[in-house]
């Protein structure tokens, strides 16, 4: 019995828990370097709007600093907390954008996203706010169904449930670039929970087949069809024939990928963001890396995104349960698809729309929660049990 006793005792000293310091390292390095890219972006245009070329970078950081509290006060929190609020989060997130229309509802560059929180003078935007507790509603969703989620009728509720809040982002906040990474972030963490595949190949030959339909009937009907976003088509097919209108910002992003060449201009020494690219410190900022540090700077910033997903998919690997693993699974599908679209539409991929680069993008809410959600995978990793044996 004592010799028992002895061999337990070591086992439970040779048990070590995890922590990712590689991920910590490179959400640390994308935030510092997102500061750099901002003052760089935004310097010439704050000076001229507010006399401070630092505006828009001391915001940014302020941003940062509470968002890292987020982060540490989450990740010293059992992920397991946070599932009895999975459901309220849902509600409050429907909350928050009915509140977009209430008069603390905040517009700017045309879009009405925003809800003012009186008193600090900080702008919210709940569409982030939904990203995060949709995350958190569907994990905890997947774990309550157990096996049922690989019925037909498990797979059509996993991608029902996300849909009142996706259509309200896009009708009520008409932020349709959110609505697409809610239901992006649905239709991942559905993807991996569930171990049919035929269903997504369906609905992706589906959904494949209803965008060239809109894309090819904008064509054909020219300049007959009217509308805010089938004009962005026709500018992102032929982005020269509206060069004073909507296929302005994309121009100008791809002149400022294509001077930065191989090597860049350098830090700071860019031409666009003198008042040609708007928006340059915001959804363009990856425009203004390529021509400050050319195709090289691109890259690198590509690996460090690459390197971040593949941390992430480590824990999810040797997350302790099903819970943990889809928490980081979620958190994994929100920075890949945000930085794929981005990515995409600076490039002109895609049609423009309105898509922050993950933690580099000056956006207070989007790196607030985007932080906290880092939390919430640093939460998990730190419940891995390293053993010797």
């Amino acid at each position: 019995m004592a010799t028992q006793r002895i061999v337990r005792r070591k086992r439970k000293e040779q048990t070590e828990y995890f922590f990712d310091y590689s991920l910590l390292f490179i959400v640390l390095f994308l935030l510092g370097f997102g500061l750099i890219m901002i003052y760089s972006a935004s310097s010439y245009e704050a000076f001229d709007d507010f006399n401070d070329g630092a505006y828009y970078m001391k915001k940014q950081l302020i941003a940062n600093i509470l968002g890292l509290v987020a982060m540490i006060v989450v990740a010293n929190i059992p992920y397991h907390f946070w599932e009895r609020f999975a459901l309220f989060g849902y509600v409050v997130s429907v909350g928050l954008i009915l509140l977009v229309m209430t008069p603390l509802g905040v517009e700017s560059h045309g879009a009405r996203r925003w809800i003012e929180i009186p008193g600090i003078g900080f702008n919210l935007q709940p569409a982030e706010v939904a990203k995060l507790c949709m995350i958190l509603f569907l994990a905890s969703l997947v774990c309550k169904m157990g096996k049922s989620v690989r019925s037909m009728k498990g797979f059509i509720m996993m991608l029902v449930v996300p849909l009142p809040i996706v259509l309200m982002i896009w009708k009520v906040t008409d932020n349709l670039s959110s609505a697409i990474i809610v239901l992006g972030i649905a239709v991942f963490m559905v993807f991996v929970a569930s171990p049919d595949y035929k269903k997504f190949i369906i609905m992706g030959l589906l959904g494949a087949a209803a965008v060239a339909l809109v894309v090819f009937t904008i064509v054909n009907a020219g300049d007959s069809v009217e509308g805010f976003r089938s004009a962005r088509i026709q500018a992102w097919l032929d982005p020269e024939s509206q060069a004073q209108d909507k296929g302005f910002q994309t121009l100008q992003a791809l002149y400022a990928i294509g001077s930065g060449g191989i090597w860049g201009k350098g830090l700071g020494q860019s031409m666009q963001k003198l008042s040609f690219l708007p928006e340059a410190q915001n959804d363009m900022i990856f425009s203004i890396i390529c021509e400050e540090l050319g195709l090289f700077g691109a890259i690198a910033i590509i690996l460090m995104f690459i390197m971040l997903l593949w941390r992430m998919m480590i824990i999810a690997n040797n997350a302790p349960d099903l819970f943990g693993a889809l928490l980081v699974v979620g958190v994994m599908g929100h920075i890949a698809i945000q930085a794929i679209l981005n990515i995409a539409v600076v490039t002109n991929t895609i049609p423009n729309t309105g898509i922050s680069l993950p933690f580099i993008s000056y956006g207070g809410s989007s790196v607030v929660f985007l932080l906290t959600e880092i939390g919430l995978v640093l939460s998990v990793a730190k419940r891995i049990q390293l053993k010797e044996l």
